[in-house]
């Protein structure tokens, strides 16, 4: 049986870390070398770093950051922001990085997707979908939760699975930073229409609301950031707690 992952989120923007709320209002929580070395004392079985303001101020990976950082990360690390072409992600995998996130430009490069993947395998490819609902529509958006796309996520999910994604990192814009549970929802949809793994992220505030996203989902992994920002909570005592509920989780 494969084993839930359970996966910080470090959001990079200038020179420190960032949380905020419906990927807005931000403000600094630290460093990421040094939540790193906290991380790799606490059993966390992946993360994840993405660089918020690469995209949207059209800047490439900080490839020196990432390479300082995967020097001090002791888990597999997957890196996104700002990747736009096969060189970001040769040279993002050069450094360090174990795979690489892509949004903004696999919506507007679907096939960055494909050659990727054939270049790298679809292990390294992962495809970010952030997702915003307006009534009953969901919508996938880009350019850090900027600009709407006109794509549904389940169908988008399913093309970029078609194009060699390996991973699909999916992120409720609304339940971003609000701690009140996953859009449960959103996630059952996206992962029954595809065959690869699906990490969760946005809304997490408690270690209920991973149990209930995995009992309501077929999720393979939880990501998280504002709760083990802005609470006591750890990924150590998470893998506990779900344990206790008989999810299988990397002990």
């Amino acid at each position: 049986m494969l084993k839930t992952r359970i996966i910080p989120t470090l959001l990079f923007k200038g020179v420190g870390l960032v949380k905020g709320v419906g990927f807005d209002s931000w403000r600094r929580v630290g460093t990421a070398l040094q939540s790193i070395r906290v991380y790799n004392l606490r059993e966390v079985d992946e993360l994840v770093f993405l660089d918020i303001a690469a995209t949207p101020n059209s800047g490439r990976p900080d490839f020196q950051e990432i390479d300082e950082l995967a020097d001090n990360c002791f888990m597999p690390m997957t890196v996104g922001g700002g990747v736009k072409s096969i060189d970001d992600i040769r040279d993002l995998l050069a450094v360090g990085a174990d795979k690489v996130a892509i949004n903004t430009a696999a919506v507007e490069m679907p096939e960055l997707i494909r050659d990727g993947a054939a270049e790298f395998g679809a292990q390294c490819i992962v495809v970010a979908i952030d997702v915003k609902r307006d009534g009953g529509k969901l919508e996938v958006m880009s350019h850090c939760g900027r600009t709407a796309t006109g794509r549904a996520p389940v169908e988008w999910a399913k093309q970029a699975e078609a194009l060699g994604a390996g991973e699909i990192l999916l992120t409720s814009v609304d339940r971003d930073g609000t701690m009140r549970g996953y859009d449960v929802d959103l996630v059952r949809d996206v992962a029954a229409a595809v065959g690869i793994p699906v990490i969760a992220s946005g809304g997490c505030g408690e270690y209920q609301h991973m149990a209930d996203l995995l009992s309501g989902s077929r999720a393979a992994a939880v990501g998280a950031a504002s709760m083990f920002h802005f609470t006591e909570q750890t990924p150590r005592e998470a893998k506990k707690y779900l344990a206790e509920r008989g999810f299988a989780v990397r002990l």
